[in-house]
């Protein structure tokens, strides 16, 4: 039988209600500002933003799934709503055809620029007006560590899907 985990202290748990509460309060701002500026939801905010920062400016969506921690069905949702509005364009994959490319059109651009200084605004007031230089370094280097820490194992919407083998399908 398993041990039982050993019992949060005082400051662990303040520091995890500190977080917990601090980035709904983020992300609740973030989420308002971006569906009046931009009429989007922070996942297709996410999508556009990391398509707008590759050099190609496409991405699988299977990578796109893992970097943004959705599930794979749920971003195909939300990509087919971004290529309705012509944010973005799918298509087959030109290294796998089993696989979906998507890419971020100049009009998918041009929502990025009109959300992207009230979003910075957001941030700039409610995240880092509080922090010193050094308080943003320090809680990039923690939440970073952090990060890479729950990386290790993430969940499957998370995971980097596996390839398939030579002999068929391997589970993903």
């Amino acid at each position: 039988m398993p041990s039982a985990p050993r019992p949060l202290d005082a400051t662990q748990l303040g520091a995890y209600f500190a977080l917990i509460e601090a980035s709904s309060l983020l992300r609740h701002a973030v989420e308002q500002q971006l569906h009046e500026a931009g009429d989007l939801s922070y996942v297709q905010f996410q999508l556009l933003a990391t398509l707008g920062d590759s050099p190609a400016g496409s991405r699988r969506m299977t990578d796109l799934a893992d970097g943004v921690v959705y599930s794979r069905s749920g971003l195909t949702y939300q990509a087919q709503t971004l290529e309705k509005r012509g944010l973005v364009t799918r298509s087959p994959s030109p290294d796998d055809e089993r696989s979906v490319t998507v890419t971020i059109t100049d009009a998918g651009r041009a929502v990025l620029a009109d959300v992207f200084p009230g979003h910075v605004g957001i941030l700039e007031e409610l995240l880092f007006a509080a922090l010193s230089r050094a308080d943003v370094e320090a809680l990039a280097d923690i939440l970073g560590r952090a990060r890479d820490h729950m990386r290790q194992a993430p969940p499957r919407s998370a995971a980097p899907r596996r390839r398939r083998s030579a002999a068929g399908r391997t589970p993903g």
